[in-house]
């Protein structure tokens, strides 16, 4: 046996290590073999020296250490040696970890915000508890509708628009059947506020000076003198405006637009607040002249009263001895009060997501292939301030998308004109703005209001 094993040591020795890699799974124990030539320097016998070192502890565990620091990088080691440099290097686990944080940046990427555009979020900081200002709008507000409430019963949505338009300072037109009550809701509102109110009853043969005054000769002074017309009281109460001729309409033109009026050269301011309810039959259209486009634009909202319910039918007529609803109430606001509330009303917040959202349905009914004539600048203003309102009469401080939605069919209902195949197909204006506030997507509140 030792001269096979002196055998192998040489052939170890020698080098042939063509036989080596020829068996490389089997000739493992040749990894050991670079040590046996160390081996020969102790004595002859090579059997002792395998004693020796299986024998021996001391001296094994250099050669076994020896070997097996090769075979660390190939088998066993490199595992605990990951593992260990992570906790050695912390500096190593750092880059390990910031591959992951660019997950981070992608949800940044990831609300692709041209859908959070049709969809903004209202961002509800600024929307605390109300105020001292409109905890007053609020109840000055419901004390008005109340006291209307009692001449046309069971109407309480017309009655707060009109309500609405007052403290804005924009206009009505009341558009509904005979009997309905438009001409008591007028005068309802007008007698609910101590302010100086007048009507006129428009017929063909109404002339311009019969509404914004005249200037007449006064022999006593030797001078001309103004005479004021109904038009220049705090509320006026056009009654049927479309049976006047168009030149007697269009003396509202300029009253309505720019809270004055011109006769003969000299501009007349009117009263403030100031407003004109005008009312209209949409079913008698013999001997009548539909209003021009431009002064449909210049009413803030038009609206309709309807039936009263079944219940509501039969309390009127258990009240059939009040001959006159509209006198029976007294004013509970004064024209400071209106304009109390009109600053209040101003104070109210608007985020930009509001304001984005009230432009995108004006410019909705721009691009609707049904609709002719869009809303004008004008309609995305006055929507903007009934808005205001109507959150102010809500005991709100804020507004929020509902108060758009709720006021959007009134405000902007007549300040489209469809085109001739969607008239004939039955559709009416009011159908296409309700279409519009389904297809526009509405903002979103980013928190609990």
């Amino acid at each position: 046996m030792s001269n096979d094993f002196d055998d192998a040591t040489q052939l170890g020795s020698i080098g042939h290590n063509p036989s080596v890699p020829s068996q490389p799974g089997q000739q493992q124990p040749a990894f050991h073999t670079p040590n046996l030539p160390e081996q020969p320097q102790a004595d002859e016998d090579p059997e002792g020296t395998l004693l020796s070192a299986h024998g021996t502890t001391q001296p094994a565990l250099p050669q076994q250490s020896a070997p097996a620091t090769p075979n660390q990088p190939r088998f066993r080691q490199p595992m605990p040696q990951n593992l260990r440099q992570p906790a050695a290097n912390p500096a190593v686990a750092m880059p390990a970890q910031q591959p992951v944080q660019p997950t981070q940046p992608v949800q940044p990427s990831q609300p692709v915000q041209p859908v959070k555009q049709s969809q903004p979020v209202i961002d509800t900081s600024m929307m605390t508890a109300p105020s001292k200002d409109i905890t007053e709008f609020h109840e000055k507000f419901a004390k008005l509708v109340d006291n209307v409430s009692q001449v046309v019963v069971g109407k309480e949505a017309p009655i707060r628009q009109c309500a609405t338009a007052m403290v804005v300072g924009g206009h009505i037109l009341l558009e509904d059947n005979p009997g309905t009550g438009k001409t008591q809701l007028a005068r309802g509102l007008a007698n609910s506020i101590d302010m100086s109110f007048k009507r006129i009853q428009f017929t063909p043969d109404l002339l311009p000076s019969d509404v914004v005054g005249v200037t007449y000769y006064d022999q006593k002074r030797g001078e001309f003198e103004y005479r004021e017309g109904p038009i220049s009281a705090s509320i006026v109460l056009a009654d049927e405006i479309n049976r006047a001729s168009p030149k007697t309409q269009s003396a509202l033109l300029e009253v309505m637009e720019e809270q004055k009026v011109t006769v003969d050269g000299v501009t007349h301011p009117v009263p403030q607040p100031f407003m004109v309810i005008a009312t209209q039959n949409p079913i008698e259209q013999l001997g009548t002249y539909k209003l021009p486009e431009a002064q449909m634009d210049r009413f803030l909202i038009k609206t309709t009263i309807g039936y009263p319910s079944h219940d509501v039918s039969v309390n009127i007529l258990k009240q059939v001895n009040v001959t006159d609803r509209a006198a029976t109430v007294h004013p509970v606001l004064t024209g400071e009060d209106v304009l109390r509330m009109r600053n209040i009303s101003e104070t109210v917040h608007l985020d930009d997501a509001i304001l984005e959202y009230i432009v995108r349905l004006v410019e909705a009914t721009r691009h609707n292939e049904r609709i002719q004539v869009g809303s004008s600048m004008r309609g995305a203003l006055a929507l903007t301030r009934c808005a205001r309102v109507w959150a102010a009469s809500d005991n709100r401080g804020y507004v929020v998308p509902d108060d758009v939605k709720n006021l959007a069919v009134p405000v902007l209902a007549h300040r489209i004109t469809l085109t001739a195949e969607a008239t004939f197909a039955g559709n009416t204006p009011e159908q296409m703005i309700s279409q519009i506030l389904e297809d526009v997507p509405a903002p979103t509140l980013g928190a609990n209001a």
